[in-house]
């Protein structure tokens, strides 16, 4: 065993082929917005980026700032926001700083990046824990407000947000679920040849907690920094993928927008959080707190000390590493002005959502409906490739009947099955946001466009649940499997419940409409939001209870998981309700706790698609519940054999109430000598005579009978060694003149007294020892 251990000592050289792309991150926090609080009169500010790392306890700073008002004597407020409290708060009189060099104000403009290591008596190591260092999606920001001693007027107010670097939204999770999903995809792919495989409906259920998690980011809720950030790793499940305002595509539907009457605002090339409601998260400031101006609680601090040793350069006091997580900083873009009165504020649900992944608000509709039809585009494609290959094989190949001419039979309702399949998948996000653009009223050809897509959706899902449901009224559910055309094109409605519970989908399509009118058209009260949605999704789980409505019940287990998944989240999402005013740690707690919940559910998804795609098949056969599952089929879900299709007990239906053969449902005859020449009699493979119906003298069983003579001569010369080739067919089952009598047993029917002796018939002897 240990032998094995040493041997990996071999590829420790290959680690260091990959250690130049490992680097280390040292605890630092630095601004990643910067906005203005008030109208920018006295201070200009072009950029202004600053970094504190805790590892030399230092300050990087990159500003370029003017002060164009003469004249103005002012007091400096630092204001430090943390989750809500306030740590730092202290105002400095600037006349009293430098014997009056900054009183009045000096009119300078201001440019240049350095390094300056702060004095230990601030202690400022002390201040910040070190958990400021490592939670990821920092909630915090700085405001530094100047206000002319005279008046007491707020002649300059600059915010800035505050990160460490670390984030729930990470590109390698939107690949890893992005991945999974093509997964997915190709097992829904190989294995949708026939209707009763999981492994299309497992994409559609990947799909859907995908795009679940996303949208439940839309309500008008305040949401924690931390929960945003990660249900943006799912906002490319709603057809939102993270774009550049430059990009191609954006900037195509803002020139398509700006031509038809649409005024709303582009995105912009700075963080999305500049622009958030100061309400909200990572600011949770009321709006008079903005400008608090009066505490001296840190009034008597050396300040001098400070800008005494700015003249250090930042060669000697910030290392090589650091450097590279100063590139993080937001560099680029003008400062803007961001106030309550502002018409740029960006309000929760969907504005901040669809402006941090890059996308105007405007604009979210419009990405989405490119999207669908790329997705069309790629459909059709690949299925005229495939009706293709099918023609040109059936045409100049081999083989034009068989399972090339099935194929041929099958491909159309192959093809309508997935078109049916790609209509539920992008059946959320085509209802939520064309909903909400209606609420917009931005641009008339967006809504024209809205309207289509709308229709073409919508009206295809609607048309094969009336095709399901007229064939399963007009005569019986079952007529529902037994109608192979209707069960592989529309299939994807029905195929994997019982032929009972056919309506299955219904009440997920219909939670799926009535949460879109709510998150579209309820976006100034996230109350009625959020209980509207829990009592929809508490019905649906109500359903799956009631019903139960699948196959398996392994099936039946996971789907009533993943409703209790929702139900469980948007339970938890009422302490986002802005009007409840709960803390900001507790909400970051709240959501930590939803990331965690919806995770193991991607990983439940990711096991059991890989379980569809025939991974037991590699266990172990004494690990497995139940041996011989197969592959993408119910029994990859819930193992049962293959003779054992179901293990849900079966209770009498109408449609399996067969009624017997008028001849088999017969009792036995009265008479123990009566025969019957109707039916054969059983063969005896020795002498070719039959036994049946030979009465035995106790327990109503057949035990065989020495044959009669002329039997027996028969065959002796059936089997003479003369004939040394025996067939079956001159054989078997010989002319029931062989055989001198046919007789049957007596009947159970008739009762027999217990002292009665029966005599044995002709044809009987005792049975063999």
């Amino acid at each position: 065993m240990f032998s094995r251990i040493a041997r990996l000592r071999y590829l420790a050289p290959l680690l260091l082929t990959f250690s130049s792309l490992a680097t280390a991150r040292d605890d630092s926090l630095f601004t990643s917005s910067v906005t203005y609080c008030s109208p920018a009169e006295t201070l200009l500010i072009q950029q202004f980026d600053i970094a504190y790392f805790a590892k030399n306890q230092s300050i990087w700073f990159n500003i370029s700032a003017a002060s164009v008002d003469p004249n103005v004597n002012v007091t400096a407020n630092v204001l430090l926001n943390v989750y809500g409290m306030h740590p730092v708060n202290f105002t400095i009189d600037l006349c009293s700083l430098f014997s009056g060099a900054l009183c009045p104000l000096p009119m300078y403009n201001f440019t240049g990046s350095d390094s300056i290591p702060l004095p230990s008596s601030l202690g400022v190591s002390g201040k910040i824990p070190s958990i400021a260092f490592q939670i990821p999606d920092l909630e915090a920001y700085a405001q530094l407000s100047l206000t002319e001693v005279n008046t007491g007027v707020l002649k300059a107010c600059v915010q800035a947000t505050l990160s460490n670097g670390w984030s729930a939204h990470q590109v390698a999770v939107e690949w890893a679920t992005g991945a999974l999903a093509l997964l997915a995809l190709l097992s829904a792919v190989c294995y949708s040849s026939t209707s009763d495989t999981l492994a299309p409906f497992r994409l559609f259920d990947l799909l859907y907690l995908y795009q679940w998690t996303a949208s439940t980011a839309l309500l008008d809720l305040n949401y924690s920094s931390v929960y945003r950030a990660f249900t943006t790793n799912f906002a490319w499940a709603m057809g939102l993928f993270s774009a550049s305002p430059t990009s191609p595509i954006q900037v195509s539907i803002n020139n398509m927008r700006h031509l038809t009457g649409g005024n709303m605002a582009d995105a912009t090339g700075d963080s999305a959080v500049a622009l958030v409601n100061r309400k909200l998260s990572p600011y949770n400031a009321i709006a008079s707190s903005a400008f608090v101006t009066s505490s001296n609680q840190y009034a008597g601090i050396s300040v001098e000390n400070l800008w005494a040793s700015a003249n250090m350069t930042s060669a000697n006091y910030v290392s090589d590493i650091s450097v590279a997580s100063v590139q993080e900083l937001s560099t680029a873009g003008d400062v803007q002005l961001v106030t309550p009165l502002s018409t740029n504020v960006l309000q929760a649900g969907v504005p901040i959502y669809v402006n941090t992944v890059g996308i105007a608000t405007a604009n979210s509709f419009m990405t989405v409906f490119l999207v669908v039809l790329m997705i069309a585009a790629i459909l059709l494609a690949v299925l005229s490739v495939g009706y293709c290959v099918l023609a040109a094989t059936s045409r100049y190949g081999q083989r034009k009947e068989g399972y090339i001419a099935d194929w041929r039979y099958r491909y159309p309702s192959f093809a309508r099955a997935w078109l049916l399949r790609i209509c539920l998948i992008v059946f959320t996000p085509v209802t939520i946001l064309v909903f909400y653009q209606w609420t917009l009223k931005d641009s008339w050809l967006s809504i024209f466009l809205s309207v289509i897509l709308f229709l073409a959706v919508v009206g295809y899902i609607l048309y094969s649940i009336f095709l399901v449901y007229r064939l399963a009224l007009r005569s019986t559910p079952s007529e529902l499997c037994a109608q192979r055309d209707l069960l592989a094109s529309h299939g994807p409605l029905y195929a994997i419940y019982r032929s009972e519970r056919f309506y299955a989908t219904t009440p997920l399509i219909l939670a799926i409409f009535v949460k879109a009118l709510f998150i579209a058209f309820s976006q100034a009260n996230g109350v009625v939001q959020v209980v509207a949605i829990l009592v929809v999704e508490c019905l649906v789980l109500a359903s799956l209870l009631f019903l139960r409505p699948h196959k398996s019940r392994g099936a039946d287990v996971l789907a009533t998981y993943l409703a209790i998944t929702r139900v469980l989240c948007t339970g938890l999402m009422i302490a986002f309700v802005e009007s409840l005013n709960l803390g900001a740690i507790p909400r970051v707690v709240i959501g930590i706790v939803i990331a965690v919940i919806i995770s193991v559910a991607v990983i439940v998804m990711f096991i059991n698609t890989l379980v569809n795609m025939g991974i037991m098949r590699f266990v172990p056969a004494r690990y497995r519940r139940r041996p011989g599952a197969t592959p993408g089929g119910l029994d990859a879900e819930k193992g049962a054999e293959k003779d054992e299709k179901d293990w849900r007990p079966r209770n009498p239906t109408p449609e399996r109430n067969i009624p017997l053969d008028p001849d088999v449902n017969q009792p036995y005859p009265d008479s123990p000598s009566q025969t019957l020449t109707d039916h054969h009699s059983l063969y005896s493979e020795e002498s070719g005579s039959t036994t049946l119906g030979s009465l035995l003298p106790r327990r109503w069983s057949i035990q065989q009978s020495q044959p009669s003579d002329h039997s027996r001569s028969n065959s002796q010369s059936q089997y003479s060694p003369s004939q040394s080739n025996y067939s079956p067919s001159q054989s078997n089952y010989m002319s029931n003149a062989s055989s001198p009598r046919q007789s049957v047993p007596p009947s159970p029917l008739r009762t027999q007294s217990p002292s009665h002796s029966r005599q044995p018939t002709i044809d009987e002897h005792p049975p063999f020892p």
